[in-house]
């Protein structure tokens, strides 16, 4: 089974490298540019299994702000957070979301995201 997700990063050439190195990694990817994007998209789409997305982005929320939301409204949605500015602290996280500094080398963001659903699957 595939695993589902969104890719949410304001930048346009970050969110194409990202979306095209995680399809040939096998996973099925939705993208969105901002929070209001991705909101429509989890609407749309009820199998997204993981929102990884950039903290600092233009629009009606942040992606640090965009994972609380998603933790509230879509519990079982595994999050990880991506930003070369800053590292937010772990009680300003959601719980159980993941976090990588940029740069970050994709093919340990593709295992991350693999691990996140596996310890869904354990726990």
């Amino acid at each position: 089974m595939k695993i589902i997700v969104l890719v949410v990063e304001d930048e346009f050439l970050l969110r194409l490298e990202a979306v095209d190195f995680l399809e040939e990694a096998g996973f099925v990817v939705h993208q969105a540019s901002d929070a209001d994007e991705a909101i429509a998209l989890l609407e749309l789409h009820v199998d997204i299994q993981v929102v990884f997305t950039d903290i600092h982005m233009p629009g009606s929320m942040d992606g640090l702000k965009l994972a609380h939301y998603v933790r509230g409204r879509w519990p079982p949605i595994k999050l990880f957070i991506a930003s070369g500015l800053a590292r937010p602290l772990l009680e300003q996280r959601p719980i159980g979301c993941g976090f990588v500094g940029k740069p970050y080398q994709l093919s340990g963001v593709a295992d991350s995201l693999r691990e996140l659903i596996q310890e869904a699957k354990w726990s």
